[in-house]
């Protein structure tokens, strides 16, 4: 079960070049259900997501770089392209304080200069209670506006900068 929220970003914040980063590159095969593939560095995988916006089941499968680039050219839509920074939210000093990562997707592409903000919980109760950083932006978890499954389709949106 994936449980998260999604945000728009409101200003960069301070360093996060600095983070843990990976490229990402993803198409989708079905967009209801949601099925699809991902190049993830030099990882391949293949997803299925279930419906919903705050929860909602996900199982990845891993797949050859043959088998990714094969599924690729079957793929609907636009193919999406991200760096990903993991940024911390809490310090994992801080006792009894959640140690949250805010994962930070920065698009290039045809959605250059798409900046978009997830935060993954362990419960429903946590997500509810967050309290989102000053460089958070609006909140679009309950929109679906915002999924990549949906800017997939090539619907153009607001820009964050």
């Amino acid at each position: 079960m994936e449980i998260e929220r999604k945000f728009k970003v409101r200003m960069l914040p301070a360093q996060y070049k600095d983070s843990p980063h990976c490229m990402i590159e993803q198409a989708y095969l079905c967009t209801d259900p949601v099925v699809r593939v991902r190049c993830q560095d030099d990882q391949y995988y293949l997803t299925y997501k279930g419906k919903g916006l705050l929860e909602r089941e996900e199982y990845n499968l891993p797949l050859t770089r043959e088998s990714y680039v094969h599924l690729l050219a079957k793929a609907d839509g636009l193919i999406l392209t991200k760096t990903r920074y993991q940024i911390p939210l809490s310090s994992p000093w801080d006792k009894g304080s959640l140690s949250l990562i805010a994962e930070l997707d920065v698009f290039s592409g045809d959605y250059e200069g798409l900046l978009l903000v997830e935060v993954e919980f362990p419960s429903k109760e946590a997500a509810l209670a967050f309290t989102p950083p000053d460089w958070f932006g609006e909140d679009v978890t309950f929109s679906g506006e915002y999924q990549n499954s949906r800017l997939s389709k090539g619907k153009k949106v607001g820009q964050n900068l």
